[in-house]
């Protein structure tokens, strides 16, 4: 990245001109000076044109002698060709006054053409900037100011500014103080998706976005989002009791159910083995969970319970894990997937263009939450072994309507100046259940604070990024990613190859002296580069000696959820994604998220009233990884991320396919396939890897080519054998469904184990190739 088109460096070209005619002028006057003192000399040289040897074919000069004036001068073999020229002949006074007058001439001449310049250049230096400006470019530039002695001044190309300069360029344009205004603008009331208070705070950041004079655009897309029914609330009813929950899940199947209550802690399938071990039936139960607390989303409890026979679900946050809350009410939604569910795989621009659908990762069994005083009831009456339940039956009823909904985001991009085809998104969802200050406000303040510091990276200070940056603000963020998604879905074709990576900027401040991160691999060395450079919210050295410098991996990274906003770039879309939350030791979730107290005076108490300052490392942090990815001529990019990863997922499921062909019942099938799939991608790797060392990281067409492979692995992970419809998530190694290769290590079906194992060993395969050279240069190489 370097300056260009800087006010200062017409003036310093201007100075450099005027500096060269200055010295041209001297340098014709140091000549005539030469000539004059030449004939004064007593050594005189002929005035004849020196004369070719016709033997040597060499020039020869006839010197004069003072010593012996009469001396015949020829060539070598002193044969005579010219005799000295008799004094008399140069009339030597004549010839002086007109050597004088020459002299006084060109002095002339130089000395008006020094005052005209001396004018022109003082008249433009009126309008131009003050001496301390100039000194500043000087010195970004390079140029000296010339010494005391009166040395000439050597004007110097153009100097491109350092990365740390230019990113502490960017640091410096964060502040407490303006996040604190910040967060005063977009903390409203009430911001549910398609609401008065989204609507508002949509076009409040769209006339933002103009303001700076960012290209801005919005697109709109009409989705199914299912709320409570006003005439019909929701109910649990258990023996005399009924309660009547506000709080609510999205997407939950509607209907009424009756069934026996078990309690199965957290809802997951050890969870569900232990009542099954006590004796407890779980086929035809209703089923009592404690919410997950960063154990499992609602959809992935309600999922395990489907799978299990369950008729029904019960979510209640327990005080233990929600920091000794009690009385609350949880929203969220159970939809093991994002975007609108009644558009799978497409965009809900128009719901009349598509024929009507429904997502498979629906649930086909009621789900609602309830407060810790109701599930306390039922639990004391619960009965059966281990206070497991199986004995009381209670009742469910859930009456939520689907609203066909208007939901907005809004886009501005700065354009690269280089690669503009080509752009990292930072994005924030606006809606919450609440007041979501932890979950909107903050995300929302940073996305925007970071538009308003690159904007003025560029046009104050002069940065020009290669790439481009685009900011996002999503609707319907909570029910599911639904905005993001749906973006997704429309314009997948359009992001193909140029949709570098996506940085989500939900929930980066939930706590204080903890920090956590759920990233593609290809980002993770990026990441840690990062967390080395900035500064830590606690004051005292950087995030990476936050989180324990050598054990960093164990201590931030996470893998990413169904539910995490930057799942659907990285799963569905085959974009390298990331998140990240400073939060509170040992306290992963924020317990107020999704509820109504998620408000500013909880999320100030997390962070020991250092809300603002801990957004100010937030916005370093997203605003540096940025910054580098649209910077370098070669992404910051690093496919041995996945060396560990993959390892981790191919080694079970070889063990798995080896165990099954040996007893015999998988047949026709070699485990070598698997194993020779998993050894090419690793050999592409390390291939890679050779180029990136032996590329010249400032040569654009030879990082272009590695860049493009970069970008290649992730989209070349997702599965082509899948339908978006019953696997929108068709990553193979970090998606979601019977294709990845977690769930083909669980599969005990030999046929399709042996269809969907020939599948991905093959999908390991192209990505492998892909990587490694062109079509005409592909002979199986890897």
């Amino acid at each position: 990245m370097v300056l260009y088109d800087r006010p200062e460096g017409h003036i310093l070209k201007y100075l450099s001109a005027a500096a060269k005619r200055e010295r041209s002028s001297r340098i014709k006057m140091d000549r005539v000076k030469s000539t004059f003192d030449t004939m004064l000399k007593s050594v005189r040289y002929s005035r004849f044109p020196t004369q070719r040897d016709e033997e040597t074919n060499q020039n020869v000069m006839f010197k004069l002698s003072e010593d012996d004036d009469n001396a015949e001068v020829g060539p070598a073999d002193g044969s005579p060709r010219f005799r000295r020229v008799p004094d008399s002949a140069f009339n030597g006074w004549r010839l002086f006054i007109i050597l004088a007058l020459s002299f006084l001439l060109v002095f002339a001449v130089g000395c008006l053409v020094g005052h005209f310049t001396g004018k022109k250049l003082d008249t433009e230096s009126a309008s131009c900037p003050t001496q301390s400006v100039l000194a500043g470019v000087a010195k970004e530039q390079g140029t000296g100011k010339g010494d005391d002695n009166g040395s000439e001044d050597v004007p110097q190309e153009e100097v491109p500014m350092s990365w740390n300069e230019i990113s502490q360029l960017l640091d410096d344009k964060f502040t407490r103080p303006a996040f604190d205004e910040r967060f005063k603008t977009f903390d409203v009331p009430s911001r549910s998706a398609g609401s008065e208070g989204d609507i508002s705070l949509a076009a409040a950041i769209s006339d933002e976005f103009k303001a700076l004079d960012l290209e801005t655009w919005s697109d709109v897309h009409y989705v199914q989002l299912q709320k409570p029914n006003s005439q019909r609330p929701n109910t649990v009813t258990f023996g005399s009791e009924v309660f009547k929950p506000t709080g609510y899940l999205a997407y939950s199947a509607i209907g009424k159910v009756e069934g026996k209550l078990v309690y199965a802690t957290y809802g997951r399938r050890q969870d569900i083995d232990a009542v099954r071990a006590a004796g407890v039936e779980v086929n035809g139960s209703v089923l009592l969970f404690r919410a997950g607390a960063g154990k499992l989303t609602f959809a992935e409890q309600v999922a395990n319970a489907e799978a299990q026979g369950a008729l029904a679900v019960l979510i209640y946050p327990d005080p233990e894990d929600f920091d000794n809350m009690a009385d609350f009410e949880l929203y969220g939604h159970v939809h093991l997937g994002s975007g609108d569910p009644y558009t799978p795989g497409f965009p809900s621009f128009n719901h009349t263009q598509f024929p009507p659908t429904r997502s498979s990762a629906l649930p086909s069994i009621p789900a609602q939450t309830i407060t810790f005083p109701m599930a306390t009831t039922l639990l004391k009456s619960i009965g059966g072994p281990n206070k497991m339940g199986g004995v009381e039956k209670i009742s469910v009823e859930v009456n939520n309507e689907l609203v066909n909904t208007k939901v907005h985001n809004v886009f501005a991009v700065l354009k690269g100046f280089i690669d503009p085809d080509q752009y990292v998104v930072l994005g924030a969802q606006r809606d919450a259940w609440g007041p979501g200050y932890a979950r909107a406000t903050v995300g929302c303040s940073v996305l925007m604070e970071m538009a308003k510091a690159f904007k003025d990276l560029v046009e104050r200070d002069g940065v020009r990024p290669r790439r481009s940056v685009v900011f996002a603000s999503w609707g319907a963020g909570e029910y599911g990613s639904v905005g993001a998604t749906e973006f997704l879905e429309g314009y997948l074709s359009s992001i193909d190859r140029k949709l570098v990576t996506y940085i989500s900027l939900d929930g980066v401040v939930t706590g204080r002296g903890g920090f956590v991160a759920s990233a593609s691999p290809m980002l993770r060395k990026l990441l840690e580069d990062t967390i080395k450079q900035v500064k830590s919210p606690l004051d005292r050295g950087t995030v990476y000696n936050m989180v324990g410098q050598t054990k960093w991996e164990a201590n931030v990274l996470r893998p990413m959820s169904v539910d995490d906003p930057a799942y659907p770039f990285l799963a569905f879309a085959g974009v390298p994604s990331i998140s990240f939350h400073f939060i509170t030791p040992n306290m992963e979730t924020y317990p107020y998220d999704g509820t109504c107290l998620d408000n500013a005076d909880h999320l100030n108490y997390n962070t020991a009233q250092k809300t603002g300052a801990i957004a100010v490392v937030a916005a370093q942090l997203a605003g540096r990884m940025a910054l580098r990815l649209v910077h370098d001529h070669m992404l910051s990019l690093d496919m041995s991320g996945y060396r560990k990863v993959l390892l981790k997922a191919y080694s079970p499921l070889y063990m798995h396919v080896r165990n099954l062909v040996k007893s015999g019942e998988l047949e026709g099938v070699d485990p070598k396939w698997l194993a020779n799939a998993y050894g090419s991608f690793t050999r592409a790797m390390a291939n890679l890897n050779r180029v990136i060392t032996n590329t010249d990281p400032k040569e654009e067409h030879g990082c272009r080519r590695v860049n493009e492979k970069l970008m290649s692995v992730e989209r070349n992970l997702l599965s082509p054998y899948v339908s978006p419809v019953e696997s929108p998530f068709r990553h193979l190694v970090l998606g979601r469904g019977k294709h990845t290769l977690a769930a083909l290590a669980e599969n005990k079906d030999p046929q399709e184990l042996r269809i969907q194992l020939a599948f991905a060993s093959w999908n390991l395969k192209m990505c492998a190739h892909a990587v490694v050279s062109d079509i005409w240069e592909n002979d199986n190489q890897v």
